[in-house]
């Protein structure tokens, strides 16, 4: 058959228009999915146990985040190997919005600095959504022990090598590694006991089980209140609002500036316009005055607004500080 130059000038427009054209085509296949997100209930796996700062602050979150997005957001705790179990879980799901991750720092950022072999890498395998609370640990001792600052404590353990020992949420916490800096700079003795949870930290402080421990700020307030337990120092720059009298380590001669902060994030690989549209959403719940205020109660610092890119950047550059403490005291975990 003879092919005249119309019927090859035709073909090749049609060719590349098909060409052109199979992008859109595969973007249009793709849009419904995102479009009609979310279509079922979104699962917030919690890197803490129930009860704990982590928790509540995760509840909050996942109530007024179901209602933004018409859908029910159920939280799922899983506590336990600092923050591994929970983040494995989300790191090996599917990124299609519908399994996030609701972590503090410690296990996002601590943990990698002194775990070489984890289960997961933060970086690589899970997609930052945006960070959600700021504020500093809570150091704190049993109401019988002779100490009311972090001065008289360190005076305390260092006159009795041995004799106390001190409770966080787990090996690669950052109550843990700050607290392993402290022992470094003061010539500390004490042994360090690991916990699955922050409440089960408080309850054994109270009770008298354990002497020295550390919590997120909001978990041990009621007991702070009730006078069961001392506040002796935070960690951070600042004070926080429900805890006032407690000073800052750098007020009491020993400085730590590095934060704990709590944050949503997700698989790797998550389209960047689910992650967008979560960071929106999420941002417009913190700048309320509702959850303002919920912040104060649970003695955070005022909420933070922080892009996807910004908590990214937060997330690597705190990986790096950390890295820097461990390096400085010498400190791994296998």
């Amino acid at each position: 058959m003879k092919h005249t130059p119309t019927r090859i000038r035709r073909a090749i427009v049609l060719g590349s228009l098909a060409f052109s054209l199979a992008p859109l085509a595969q973007a249009q296949a793709q849009a419904p999915a995102q479009d009609n997100w979310p279509s079922k209930p979104i699962t917030m796996i919690v890197a803490s146990g129930a009860g704990s700062g982590v928790d509540a602050m995760a509840r909050e979150l996942a109530q007024k985040l179901g209602l933004a997005l018409g859908q029910t957001i159920v939280v799922d705790n899983k506590p336990g190997a600092s923050g591994q179990v929970a983040g494995q879980l989300v790191a090996r799901a599917k990124p299609d919005g519908y399994t996030l991750l609701y972590s503090n720092a410690s296990f996002i950022a601590v943990t990698p600095a002194l775990i070489a072999k984890m289960n997961h890498d933060p970086v690589k395998d899970l997609t930052p959504i945006a960070q959600t609370a700021v504020g500093g640990v809570i150091m704190m001792v049993n109401k019988n022990v002779p100490a009311n600052n972090l001065q008289e404590l360190v005076a305390l353990v260092k006159a009795n090598p041995n004799k106390y020992s001190y409770g966080t949420w787990g090996e690669g916490s950052s109550g843990h590694l700050t607290t392993e800096w402290l022992k470094k700079k003061a010539g500390l003795v004490m042994e360090h006991i690991p916990y699955k949870t922050v409440p089960q930290v408080v309850t054994d402080l109270a009770s008298g089980v354990l002497q020295i421990g550390w919590a997120d700020p909001g978990t041990p307030v009621p007991m702070l209140e009730a006078k069961q337990i001392k506040g002796i120092a935070m960690s951070g720059t600042v004070r926080v609002p429900r805890t006032p009298s407690v000073a800052t380590m750098g007020e009491q001669g020993y400085p730590f500036d590095a934060v704990g902060w709590f944050g949503v994030m997700g698989p790797a690989d998550m389209p960047p316009a689910l992650a967008q549209r979560l960071n929106r959403e999420i941002n417009k719940i913190l700048q309320t005055p509702e959850m303002a205020k919920k912040m104060e109660s649970q003695n955070f610092e005022p909420p933070p607004n922080k892009s996807v890119d910004e908590f990214r950047k937060i997330i690597v550059r705190d990986i790096a500080t950390w890295k820097s403490i461990a390096s400085d005291i010498n400190l791994k975990l296998e």
